[in-house]
């Protein structure tokens, strides 16, 4: 699905190229014969993606954009009212697919409900990807999704191009090149800054409501480092551990739900009025 180019160049044709990226880079059970590589040749658009991006996280931006967003001042709305919001990314003259964004979030939540998942991770599945209307406040793509990782610490080299890393400020700085940088052992997940974006801000914006295993999904479903390559486990406590089965649970759906059928958002909406009311209340700060 085409999204609306809020400032210019930008290197995606829509977000959803970074999604197809992920599906054909960490999809599981692929022979040898299918596997796909990935380097700048090969996908250019997501090369230049993934260079701003390591280019650019450095840890005064992640800091000022987590003072700028996480005080969650961007007013009130409701589930319905944020996928409203967000389905104006949708450039309606992309000819490959009429799907709303909402109707994409549905496929999500419907894959889970088909499979009796908790009603807790249904819910999730459908606000996961709501963050992504930072690029309605004008943030670039590189600051909404990606590949996620810690800043003020050593790179790992499991991060998607790590040579992107090469002309980030922060490699200037000898305490954020450290195993542990600014953090202490163990000090969890949930006391690191992660690179910014769509994951981390609706986190903050369900953190008050949501039980662990669904913050854990929404905050950390793009730390593919972590969840696929088991990078960052100095930085992990038991609990990070526990919850990574929850995280490796929503991302089967988060990569491969999707598909060209289209909801039926008439006849899904009581079922999705009661989830929302079992869990949040009727609006809620972003």
């Amino acid at each position: 699905m085409s999204v609306a180019t809020v400032l210019s160049d930008q290197p995606l044709q829509d977000l959803d190229e970074w999604d197809d990226f992920l599906e054909g880079r960490y999809k599981e059970g692929k022979s040898e014969e299918e596997f796909r590589v990935y380097d700048a040749t090969a996908t250019p658009g997501v090369a230049e993606f993934y260079r701003q991006n390591h280019e650019n996280m450095t840890v005064d931006y992640v800091l000022g954009k987590e003072t700028e967003y996480f005080s969650l001042a961007k007013g009130q709305k409701t589930i319905w009212g944020a996928a409203d919001f967000l389905n104006t990314l949708v450039d309606d003259s992309d000819p490959d697919t009429d799907l709303t964004q909402i109707e994409h979030l549905l496929q999500t939540s419907e894959a889970m409900r088909r499979d009796e998942c908790p009603r807790w991770m249904i819910l999730t599945g459908f606000i996961h990807d709501l963050g992504k209307c930072l690029c309605l406040y004008g943030e670039p793509q590189w600051g909404v999704v990606g590949d996620t990782f810690p800043v003020g610490c050593a790179w790992s080299k499991d991060i998607v191009f790590p040579e992107y890393f090469a002309k980030n400020p922060d490699r200037h700085i000898a305490k954020y090149q450290t195993k542990y940088g600014i953090y202490e052992p163990n000090c969890g997940l949930e006391n690191v800054h992660m690179s910014f974006g769509h994951d981390g801000y609706i986190a903050e914006v369900m953190k008050p409501y949501l039980r662990d295993e669904s913050l854990y999904m929404l905050r950390f479903h793009s730390f593919y480092p972590w969840h696929k390559h088991g990078a960052y486990d100095h930085l992990c406590t038991d609990k990070d551990r526990s919850m990574l089965e929850w995280v490796l649970k929503f991302n089967q759906y988060d990569l491969y739900s999707k598909g060209h059928t289209k909801p039926n958002l008439a006849e899904l909406k009581p079922y999705y009025d009661d989830l929302f009311a079992e869990f949040l209340p009727p609006t809620l700060a972003w």
